[in-house]
């Protein structure tokens, strides 16, 4: 390929054409010899005559330029132009074209593939023939034609895991036995990975090796966490860069099983540093629902983490040992547990042999002594493949010899006979308050209250291992909650009773979360290879390079140990896995894994792969001679007066002649202005159907937001009144015409700009004609309406132009609070704070009979308030809510109250205080005789 002026040539050498068209512009210019003169008598009967069609003895000079141009058009565009030419250095031979084909390349991977793509034309244009060799996926090597190959590259695609060190062998023994030379060139994804050393060997031995990144940092998260209440993340990037923050998405399913995002948290790289962390902290009921996590903007399956069954919401069965005392609720074993997990576990009740079969994640028993043989056999059985045991002492335990002389399967150290209590033979005294938690115990930075104490507990007998069994203490450092593994699973015993008898642990909000530690945070470690040990896992459903899930299909089973250490591959992909009722999610980055930046050779030249493509204009050149030799064919009929009569180009010529004409020569007055296109489409469209619109305030999010608040409500009027609203709007205060809008949305920022007085002045013939302006402070959260916040200041300033009528908030019988939904309060993202509306006159009545006022005075102009409604009703593309509202269904909840406010805020600006007429009923009534 021939580069000229930045524009390559597939076939150069018809640009020689060009040199011709100087040769060819003489010949057409050139006038023809003068004739002989001779006289002739008969000439004399002409003279006097003339002909009306004359033609000219030379070709004007504006169509020997278009002329010139067509043919020029042509040569070029059989020349194969190409913009964006790829220049590589000169080869000849075959060519092998090498690509990693892993996840850290799937968030380019479009540009990837174009850049192949442009090599390949290269090559093509050289008849070079072309391999290509996934190391994901390594094959024979096929030198084929460079178009042969162009149709396949919509079938590459990245795989979830690096090349592994038996497809860097495969590939490694495949260039070996290629019986030719060629060149390669390695289209990196920019990872390090072991086993590279062999095959760049190989390849360097085969002929010349390049390389092309992209040059930008791969970047990954970790597997999610759980400790201290919450879930902890790790991002990764592989190399060192400037300071960055991007966002961490939290994915899961909505009580109706949507498809949501349910969080959104973001998470800053440091100057220099590698990695993120960051902890979000997430209601049981929403943590339960998240089913994976994924780094914005990075589509990729290194870029996702899956979660399973160490975050779902745990089902915890009850067992006491002994029946619930009559009338005396406060006393019974199980009241304060029920109270304690109710909120982020499911219970179960019965007899432990009717639990067993539902396999729970944890099994309580409260003040339970001695178990059957069958039921000793069947709980341990259960405890060793991962359950949890958590039991508590009594009266009963204190009493029985269990785990006496030597230590039971089923509890965590040996105990003493009898128990410690206070005016016993080891009376204490006083009671006793707990210890510091330990750093390596699972209730590690939970605050202890002063006000826990213990007056009562069960001993544990010294013992080598007590020590490191211990993860609670009192003050005096007796054991107070112990712990051991059980094969898979693991045995708790609070030594104290499960209600307030021995201690006031249960009264106290410790208990709460000490109890969600063990039922969540005990679950949550990932289980290592030997813990796995004898079991399969069946594939359920798996990743692709792009971090998308699909049905594993008919995928085999995988060794315990092999899930949880053996390298991704073929064999093992990421995804998600289950054992009977477990299920564990195999994700690509471990918690200790790292990204290394690949380390090329020294003599191994790297190069950046072009952003730009290159794209051939051929085409769009050989359009435009089409174009040209149309325009000489017109001109040239026009100029025979062949084209048009003489009266119809006479015609043509004055009517170009008046359009041409300044405006001002025929009109004694300046001309009002008249519209534009844009501003006419402007106005039919709004005025067509009833829009919704907000104003501008020069934040590109904040308006974002607005948009999408006024669309949720736009939607939900459509589906739930007989309004149907047009797609919403952004205003100009500067230009738009307001007429158009019944209600303005009017977010409040500290930094917004002041309208003009031509803005200030459209505003109040706005409000006076009987628009509505609805401000929002968005504050709420932070201050009540006033000045008490900038946003608040920043509304007054704003509003003070404004022709405002006195305000107040809103009385509970005003038409607002039942327009359409009856209402009391009017949440958004935020609630219970006072909304502001137009003063009732001072002679508004209540009549007798009524629950309401006469407040037939209008539709008030202004309403005010700071609870962000736009942000509750705001939603995406698919109809999603776009931000969080409150926690759980509460949440829910109020997004709903705020969406009912909306409905009531149009319907009151559409059919003004109508329902006010309902105070004229008994007047009426009375008239008729009624």
């Amino acid at each position: 390929m021939t580069t000229v002026l930045g524009i390559g040539f597939t076939a150069p050498w018809l640009l020689i054409g060009l040199a011709a068209l100087p040769i060819l512009w003489l010949i057409l210019r050139a006038i023809p010899p003068a004739p002989v003169r001779r006289r002739f008598p008969g000439v004399a009967l002409l003279l006097g005559l003339k002909d009306d069609e004359a033609t000219s003895d030379r070709t004007p000079w504006w169509l020997m330029l278009i002329r010139m141009l067509a043919l020029a058009a042509i040569i070029l565009g059989l020349a194969g132009p190409v913009l964006n030419p790829q220049q590589q250095a000169p080869g000849r031979g075959p060519l092998l074209f090498v690509l990693d084909a892993d996840w850290a390349g799937a968030p380019r991977w479009a540009d990837r593939i174009a850049h192949l793509e442009a090599q390949l034309a290269e090559a093509g244009r050289a008849e070079r023939p072309v391999a290509i060799l996934a190391l994901t996926a390594p094959e024979p090597l096929q030198f084929q034609s460079a178009d042969a190959w162009r149709s396949r590259l919509p079938g590459l695609k990245p795989a979830a895991w690096l090349p592994t060190e038996a497809q860097l062998a495969q590939a490694s023994a495949e260039v070996q036995a290629a019986t030719e030379n060629f060149d390669t060139r390695w289209l990196g994804d920019g990872l390090a990975y072991p086993g590279r050393t062999a095959l760049i060997a190989a390849l360097q031995a085969k002929g010349a090796l390049t390389v092309y990144e992209t040059g930008q940092p791969v970047i990954g998260i970790g597997p999610a966490s759980f400790q201290d209440g919450a879930i902890h993340l790790t991002l990764h990037r592989s190399r060192p860069g400037a300071a960055r923050e991007v966002s961490v998405l939290a994915q899961g399913l909505d009580p109706a099983g949507t498809p949501r995002v349910l969080a959104s948290t973001p998470a800053r790289f440091e100057d220099g540093v590698l990695s993120a962390d960051l902890a979000l902290s997430l209601p049981a009921e929403l943590r339960a629902r998240v089913t994976r996590f994924e780094v914005q903007g990075q589509r990729s399956a290194g870029a996702t983490t899956l979660t399973d069954d160490r975050l779902r919401r745990r089902e915890v069965a009850l067992i006491a040992g002994r029946e619930n005392r009559e009338g005396l609720e406060l006393l019974a074993p199980l009241h304060y547990l029920q109270q304690a997990l109710k909120p982020s576990a499911d219970l179960l009740h019965g007899g432990l042999m009717e639990l067993l079969p539902a396999n729970p994640d944890v099994i309580v028993l409260a003040d339970v002594a001695t178990l059957a043989p069958a039921e000793q056999a069947a709980l341990t059985d259960w405890v060793e493949k991962g359950g949890l045991l958590l039991r508590f002492a009594g009266p009963r335990l204190a009493a029985s010899d269990v785990s006496r002389a030597e230590e039971d399967p089923l509890m965590p150290v040996r105990l003493r006979s009898g128990g410690r209590t206070v005016g016993g033979a080891m009376s204490w005294g006083a009671p006793k308050t707990l210890a510091p938690f330990p750093p390596d115990s699972p209730f590690a930075g939970l605050p202890i209250p002063a006000d826990v104490s213990v007056t009562a507990q069960v001993m544990a007998q010294p013992d080598p291992t007590l020590a490191d069994r211990v993860i609670a203490a009192l003050t005096d450092g007796t054991p107070l909650v112990t712990r051991k593994d059980l094969g898979q699973g693991q045995v708790v015993l609070f030594h104290v009773t499960a209600n307030a008898e021995w201690s006031s642990l249960p009264l106290s909000g410790l208990f709460v979360q000490m109890l969600e530690r063990l039922a969540i945070s005990s679950a949550a470690k990932p289980p290592s290879a030997e813990e796995l040990e004898g079991t399969t896992w069946r594939p359920v459903q798996v990743m692709d390079g792009f971090g998308t899930l699909s049905d594993a299909g008919t995928l085999p089973g995988v060794d315990g140990p092999a899930l949880a250490a053996a390298p991704l591959g073929p064999d093992l992909r990421p995804g998600l896995y289950d054992s009977g009722k477990r299920r564990l999610a195999r994700n690509v980055l471990g918690t200790d894994d790292v990204l290394i930046p690949a380390d090329w050779p020294a003599d191994v030249p790297v190069e950046t792969m072009a952003e730009t493509p290159e794209r051939p204009i051929g085409g769009p050149l050989l359009a435009l001679a089409l174009i040209l030799l149309a325009l000489d064919v017109i001109a040239s009929l026009a100029l025979g007066g062949r084209l048009l009569p003489q009266r119809g180009r006479i015609a043509v010529v004055a009517l170009a002649l008046l359009t041409t004409l300044p405006q001002g020569g025929l009109q004694a007055q300046e001309p009002r202005p008249q519209p534009t296109e844009a501003e006419t489409d402007f106005a039919i469209s709004a005025a067509s159907e009833l829009t919704l619109a907000h104003v501008l305030t020069g934040d590109a999010k904040l308006d974002d937001i607005a948009e999408a608040g006024l669309k949720g409500l736009s939607d939900t009027l459509f589906f739930r009144t007989s309004i149907e609203p047009a797609e919403p709007v952004g205003i100009d205060l500067e230009q738009d015409e307001l007429a158009f809008f019944p209600l303005l949305y009017w977010p409040v920022t500290p930094n917004q700009p002041h309208p003009s007085d031509a803005a200030y002045a459209r505003l109040n013939a706005y409000l006076r004609a009987g628009g509505m302006i609805l401000f929002d402070t968005r504050d709420a959260d932070v201050a009540s309406f006033g000045a008490a916040s900038p946003n608040g200041r920043k509304l007054q300033e704003l509003a003070a132009p404004l022709n405002i009528p006195p305000l107040e908030p809103v009385p509970r019988d005003h038409v607002l609070t039942r327009t359409f939904y009856l209402l009391q309060d009017f949440p958004g993202r935020s609630a219970n704070a006072p909304v502001w509306v137009e003063a009732a006159p001072p002679d508004a009545e209540q009549i007798e009979g009524m629950p309401f006022r006469n407040l037939n005075d209008g539709v008030t102009p202004v309403v005010i308030g700071g609870n962000d409604w736009a942000g509750a009703w705001a939603v995406d593309r698919n109809g999603n809510p776009l931000l969080p509202v409150g926690r759980g269904m509460m949440g829910e909840r109020q997004r709903e109250l705020s969406l009912r406010f909306g409905v009531n805020l149009v319907m009151y600006v559409l059919t003004g205080n109508y329902k006010s007429d309902q105070v004229h009923v008994p007047a009426l009534l009375d008239r008729l005789g009624q």
